[in-house]
């Protein structure tokens, strides 16, 4: 599969048998995308590969030809309408039943609707609105959407990335019910600990190319991790401290009605402070507020012990403080401009002098952080929705750096990120903090926040719940603090 200036897919071979779950992985730009639209009939491969299903070859032309014969695909993002109920869901974009005169039968179609959630051994109220429902329930129910037309393959793409990691195993029990009833699963995750925990198979891309396919269980995570970035990758988590005595940011008794309240903490020159807790505790809206994306409703904030006002983000910005957000595509960039543009904006009073751009200044500035941060790209005019998910965010965090910030708050730095570029993300953290900035991360995925905070903060329905130094904690402490439940005497394996 070749698009102009760059071969996405050279000669890869695929296989899926039916109850299977086969896991399909590598780093972001290895294919894997490209692979999985072919199958699912949003791409159309070059001349010369084939595609051979139940025996017969097809050629997909659409996403409609591929239901038809049985191949559903389930997105990270929801593909769900929420003020519609699930059985109206259900049917989006498909016929429902018809009685006389051209009327719909809705009980033909509540009676399938319970059909297909039985063959999952899910109870669920099909006369719910679908934003009434857990984000797994929407997942659960793009999945029963699928099997109401008989798949027979389904494709799973993230589908955890936007669940709360307590829902997960729910997910879970449905793929491996879809196992049972004989549907072939493909999935794709950057969480290789979901690989382990639910496929048979794996097959490996890199660079566009298939590298192997093995049982699971004949692999481990650093051959896997090897396979796919071409070198091991021994010492993912490296933490460097290097926190000092001197206080960068002081909150105290910040709260912001309706999401969090009374929050009070230090945070030190070259620190890594992680912040926990489930989705909907607060953490997120803490660091927004600090960063002046909401306004306070009571407290106080300091910069080097100095108090300071924040009532925008332009406020934040001036005295330092700056937010990569968790969504990077949609709040983090300007997806249709290209390198230099987006590094550049929040800068571009350095570089302009009235209307006028110095567009000289402007790209040479941009290149010395595309190359510091080692961004990889064709050039500095590439569009950023054409780079990989890690070098996204690479761009990201060299367009707040180059506001020469004191303070960086990054919520979920390596969400939808491969593990080759986590890697990077982390050194660049330890670089940034032993220059002397001070870092704050948001991050769902205890072993990082484990591995690369000198302390953790967590919350539980908007109030703190518990502090922990990286030598004393553990994701079972984390987790006791993240549910505000009490730590029954049992104990863990130490972070060092």
């Amino acid at each position: 599969m070749t698009f102009p200036g760059v071969r996405a897919l050279k000669g890869v071979g695929f296989d899926l048998l039916p109850g299977e779950v086969h896991a399909l992985v590598g780093e972001n730009g290895a294919g894997k995308s490209t692979l999985i639209k072919i199958i699912s009939g949003n791409q159309l491969p070059d001349p010369g590969g084939e595609m051979i299903y139940k025996g017969e070859a097809v050629r997909l032309t659409s996403p409609g030809a591929a239901l038809a014969l049985g191949i559903s695909a389930v997105y990270q993002e929801f593909n769900l309408c929420p003020e519609l109920s699930v059985l109206e869901n259900l049917y989006l974009g498909r016929p429902l039943p018809t009685a006389a005169l051209g009327l719909v039968d809705w009980p033909t179609a509540q009676k399938r609707a319970k059909e297909v959630f039985a063959r999952l051994d899910i109870t669920i109220d099909l006369n719910t609105l679908m934003r009434d429902i857990s984000p797994t329930l929407r997942k659960i129910t793009e999945i029963a959407r699928a099997l109401l037309y008989e798949a027979e393959v389904v494709i799973f793409d993230e589908p955890t990335a936007a669940l709360p990691e307590q829902e997960t195993e729910s997910l879970f029990r449905v793929i491996r019910r879809l196992r049972e009833i004989g549907v072939g699963v493909v999935y794709i995750s950057h969480r290789l600990k979901e690989i382990f925990d639910l496929a048979d198979r794996v097959t490996v891309l890199r660079d566009g190319e298939k590298i192997g396919t093995h049982p699971v269980n004949a692999l481990d995570t650093q051959a896997l991790i090897s396979m796919m970035v071409g070198r091991p990758l021994n010492n993912m988590y490296v933490k460097q401290s290097a926190a000092t005595d001197r206080v960068a940011l002081r909150v105290e008794n910040l709260t912001l009605d309706g999401a969090f309240r009374d929050i009070s903490f230090d945070l030190h020159q070259g620190e890594i402070l992680g912040l926990g807790g489930l989705i909907g505790s607060g953490r997120s809206e803490v660091a927004e507020t600090i960063a002046g994306v909401y306004r306070a409703s009571k407290g106080k904030i300091w910069i080097d012990e100095q108090p300071i006002q924040i009532g925008s983000v332009q406020d934040a910005i001036r005295h330092g403080i700056v937010l990569v957000p968790e969504e990077r595509q949609s709040q983090g960039l300007v997806l249709g401009m290209h390198i230099a543009d987006n590094m550049t904006l929040p800068s571009l009073s350095r570089f302009s002098k009235g209307p006028l751009v110095a567009n000289r200044r402007q790209f040479s500035a941009a290149k010395d952080y595309v190359g510091s941060l080692r961004v990889a790209c064709v050039s500095l005019l590439q569009p950023v929705r054409r780079l990989s998910g890690g070098n996204q965010q690479k761009v990201v965090l060299g367009k707040w750096l180059m506001t020469q910030p004191k303070v960086l708050l990054l919520d979920e730095p390596t969400r939808g990120i491969d593990v080759g570029a986590k890697a990077e993300i982390y050194a660049l953290m330890n670089e940034m903090a032993a220059k002397g900035l001070a870092i704050i991360m948001i991050s769902s995925e205890l072993p990082e926040l484990l591995a690369m905070s000198d302390r953790i903060l967590v919350l539980h329905e908007g109030a703190l719940t518990g502090e922990f130094l990286q030598s004393e904690a553990t994701q079972e402490k984390i987790m006791h603090a993240a549910t505000n439940s009490a730590l029954l005497g049992s104990s863990s394996e130490e972070v060092s």
